[in-house]
């Protein structure tokens, strides 16, 4: 008995046939009051259905086991649900085991026989087949195009948690608590109901749906007697001359698969772990610290991180290719690759894009080596030493009508005009070497365009030291001075800083302490103006620096990590990119006439009609790392913070990076597979000799037992 008030609810899928011939309704029953519709087998009785389904001869010339898609729909075996436009008017009340539907071409949703009696409400809900072949799928959450799961280090590898990734924690903390709190507050909770709890299921039974229709429609000629015929002549002639060469092609599989691919298969899996062994030990090299609190080379050059990149992808990229074809090996419904899927191939359409980028990069740069080099050399003279010297010089002597303390300014103008000779002096012995310099990047191009990029990085880093430095003394002594003047201030106010207990105390001093500080601070006070116009030149030109490295960083982390087939699998089948699943209720009502609409009121129940879709990925989960990049960027260098620190002359580190490449790091797994795992796992895929035979034109190559028995019977016949 159905209870009172009850809602029974149907999911059809839209593909269906909506003509009125008859059919028996295959799919799986979840509750008494919950169905889901996978198939329609049109012509056949729905007991003669129900026995196929008993002794599997409807799962007949399966290309998998059919239990591993039954365990992934909930372990419920397929059953026969009801018919659809019967023959004979139904008559009694409504039977959720044995259903009875109405199909029409003037309305995409079927009419389900349920007499109005006021006990049953029904939810029909309409979906289109996800495409499995096309790697369609829903999924009630959004697919995850990075690895999750990544915590955070601090040993080997990973320098310790800044202040800014550390207030990222704090914040996520923050916010768990406050849901747990709202959790733990809720007046009324609602609790869910079978249908809630089944809806996962139902989602992968949905998935699985197109499959196993085309199984289904593919044995339904199996259903009922079937007569036999013997082969004619030219038939037989036909099947001995195809005998014959199933037999030539057999030889030569048997020759190519025993003797050929497993001798190339072993030399490809050496030569693998051969550059396997090789990118092991550069990748030490390059994470290789002096101290375990110390950074390593890839930490503070972006060649050596663009090189860690590299080879860690080439080391993850064999385990996502035997991932990928273990899926080959199983239904195409089984989704859980899928995700692995699109970050393979995203990772090689970047590194081929980077490759053909390069290539047309370094083909110019080696071709117009002298030119590029002679414009560099051009750029880097006019703006890191006579640029620098002219502006100092223009400092020393009132600059826009400053009047500044003429000794002291041309005490620290000689100063650094004379780092900037020896600079340039280097430079002059460098000089020569620029073209060849010039060439070896374009020949790095080659690797892809990210090696010239981040070989210019580090030389904009090697070739900017003596700004470097400047900025870093004069900050010093202007920090000095501020502090000093600080210092000075508070005796003023008779008060004195407590570093030990870092407050500020009251304080006696003497009359001559008091004279003394007021001289000092008066002679500070007024050197500070000069001070300030040498710290601010240098920091100016520091945070340019800084500028375009972090827009070269970025570039980089582009081309690395860019979602470009993501992206285009966004436009070109958005539904390969599942962001959710929404319900519209759908008004899909026919036009009747009065009759009609009587008589359905009076074998149908009220019926509310939904449509379910799929929600593609947005754009923004899809670029949520690149807005978490230029927020950590915004608050390293552009914050109250950072302000501070360049008005009182602390020193502005740039970025570490670890923040800008996370980004680039998010497609590699935190710990990357050793050469003992990754030799068990190719070892693992090798072929065996009585392994999987080609197929022409969907039939075998090497002939079975049963074909050469058939052709046995039909020669006696």
């Amino acid at each position: 008995m159905v209870a009172s008030n009850g809602l029974f609810r149907i999911f059809w899928p839209s593909d269906v046939p909506n003509t009125s011939t008859p059919g028996v309704l295959i799919g799986w029953r979840n509750s008494e009051l919950d169905v889901l519709v996978i198939s329609i087998l049109q012509g056949v009785e729905a007991r003669d259905a129900e026995q196929a389904l008993r002794i599997e001869k409807l799962f007949k010339n399966s290309p998998y086991p059919i239990q591993r898609i039954l365990e992934r729909c909930g372990k419920s075996p397929l059953q026969v649900l009801g018919v659809v436009n019967p023959t004979r008017e139904p008559t009694g009340s409504f039977n959720p085991s044995s259903l009875v539907a109405f199909t029409s071409t003037k309305t995409r949703f079927p009419k389900l026989y349920c007499p109005d009696n006021g006990a049953m409400t029904v939810q029909m809900l309409l979906f289109d087949r996800p495409d499995p072949k096309s790697m369609q799928y829903l999924s009630l959450s959004p697919i995850a195009l990075a690895l999750g799961g990544k915590p955070h280090h601090t040993g080997k590898g990973f320098p310790p948690l800044d202040k800014i990734e550390a207030e990222e924690d704090r914040e996520r903390a923050r916010k768990r608590a406050l849901v747990e709190k709202l959790r733990s507050h809720t007046v009324v909770e609602h609790a869910r109901t079978s249908k809630e709890d089944a809806f996962p299921q139902v989602i992968h039974q949905i998935n699985c749906s197109a499959e196993l229709n085309t199984l289904l429609q593919s044995n339904i000629k199996l259903i009922g007697p079937r007569q036999r015929r013997a082969l004619s002549v030219s038939e037989r002639v036909v099947e001995s001359a195809n005998n014959l060469w199933v037999l030539i092609l057999r030889g030569l599989w048997h020759i190519a698969t025993v003797w050929i691919y497993p001798i190339a298969y072993q030399l490809f899996i050496m030569g693998l772990m051969v550059h396997r062994t090789a990118a092991e030990v550069l990748l030490n090299v390059l994470d290789w610290r002096l101290l375990p609190d110390r950074s390593a080379l890839k930490d503070f050059s972006a060649t050596a991180q663009q090189v860690d990149i590299r080879l860690q992808q080439f080391c993850y990229w064999p385990v996502q290719f035997i991932t990928l074809r273990k899926r080959n090996r199983t239904w195409q419904s089984i989704t859980n690759d899928h995700p692995e899927y699109i970050r393979f191939y995203n990772s090689l359409w970047l590194v081929a894009n980077d490759v053909i980028i390069g290539i047309a990069l370094g083909s110019y740069v080696i071709e117009n080596a002298d030119f590029v080099a002679a414009q560099i050399d051009l750029f880097l003279d006019a703006w890191t030493i006579d640029g620098l010297r002219r502006m100092i010089v223009w400092l020393t002597d009132w600059p826009a009508g400053l009047k500044l303390n003429t000794e002291l300014a041309v005490f620290l103008g000689d100063l650094f005009l004379w780092v900037i000779d020896y600079w340039a002096g280097c430079m002059a012995m460098f000089r020569p070497y620029l073209p060849e310099i010039i060439r070896f990047v374009g020949f790095s191009s080659f690797a892809g365009a990210t090696m010239p990029i981040s070989l210019f990085s580090d030389l904009a880093s090697i070739l900017t030291l003596h700004i470097y430095a400047f900025y870093v003394g004069s900050a010093r002594i202007y920090n000095w001075q501020i502090s000093i003047i600080g210092s000075l201030f508070q005796l003023f106010r008779g008060k004195k800083i407590n570093v030990l207990r870092k407050r500020i105390d009251s304080c006696d001093y003497d009359l001559d302490q008091l004279l003394l500080g007021t001289i000092l601070f008066t002679l500070l006070f007024f050197l500070l103006p000069t001070v300030f116009v040498f710290y601010m030149t240098f920091a100016s030109a520091r945070m340019a620096i800084i500028t375009l490295k972090a827009g070269l960083d970025t570039l980089l982390a582009c081309l690395n990590h860019f979602p470009l087939f993501a992206l285009m699998l966004r436009f070109k089948d958005s539904r390969r990119l599942p962001g959710g699943i929404h319900f519209d209720l759908q008004h899909d009502t026919p036009k009747l006439t009065k009759h009609e609409k009587d008589q359905l009121s009076s074998i149908a129940a009220p019926t509310s009609r939904i449509y379910l879709r799929s929600v593609p990925l947005p754009f923004q989960a899809m670029f949520h790392e690149y807005f978490q990049l230029g927020n950590r960027i915004r608050q390293h260098y552009v914050s109250l913070g950072v302000i501070g620190c360049l008005i009182i002359g602390r020193f502005v580190p740039p970025i570490h990076r670890r923040n800008l490449y996370s980004l680039q790091y998010s497609m590699l797994p935190a710990q990357r597979i050793s050469i003992v795992d990754l030799w068990n796992l190719l070892s693992g895929q090798q072929p065996q000799a009585n392994g999987k035979v080609p197929t022409m034109n969907g039939h075998s190559k090497r002939p079975s037992g049963d074909h050469h028995a058939r052709l046995r019977k039909g020669a006696i016949k």
